[in-house]
């Protein structure tokens, strides 16, 4: 049997006792709010740069969940807030995937999320979050991929297109009733994006 290995060296198979002694409790508390997901990376041993790159991702979902809610969408934002959280988990293991590309750390997180007794839905934002391009993704899971993109002042014209057209559908509008306002928040949001990066190199 092939020995996968965890970010200490220690083969999976030695961790699955702590990985079935987390299930229960991650049952109740990872799916309900965004702290439970800060604590399941702490309990995981998460760098802390991998720490504060998804407190920054954070900030930037929080403002553009400020804004959607404030324009009238229904949505799942803890859904988002959880989301961005675990996005990025397995990067305990691949922490070269933090610093340069590299994309193993996707199935890999979702597989540990689903080992761990996390709703499926969740467990997908490891793989949505980086291949929206390719998934049928929910709104909720849109909006953390934008997030990961507009927190270190990046936009991304088709991940864009794609979130307002989303919003636009579910609001019974057309592009255009929805785009300026949107794109000035888009534009908002990225302007401290040197200002958060800033912080993520200091962390």
């Amino acid at each position: 049997m092939c020995k996968c290995l965890t970010s200490n060296g220690i083969g999976r198979e030695k961790t699955a006792p702590i990985l079935k002694a987390l299930t229960a409790k991650i049952r109740m508390t990872v799916l309900n709010l965004r702290n439970d997901a800060y604590k399941l990376l702490d309990e995981l041993g998460a760098p802390s740069h991998l720490k504060t790159h998804v407190r920054l991702v954070g900030e930037a979902a929080d403002l553009l969940i400020h804004k959607l809610t404030g324009i009238g969408l229904k949505f799942d934002s803890e859904f988002v807030r959880i989301g961005v959280a675990i996005h990025d988990i397995e990067k305990i293991k691949y922490q070269n995937e933090m610093i340069g590309s590299g994309s193993e750390h996707e199935p890999e997180g979702e597989k540990i999320l689903l080992e761990l007794g996390v709703e499926s839905q969740i467990a997908c934002v490891c793989m949505s979050h980086a291949r929206f391009a390719l998934m049928d993704c929910s709104i909720e899971e849109l909006i953390i991929a934008l997030s990961d993109k507009l927190w270190k002042g990046k936009r991304v014209e088709e991940l864009e297109l794609k979130v307002i057209d989303s919003i636009a559908s579910l609001m019974g509008k057309d592009r255009w009733d929805v785009y300026p306002e949107l794109d000035q928040q888009f534009e908002l949001i990225t302007s401290s994006g040197h200002e958060r990066l800033q912080r993520s190199i200091s962390s």
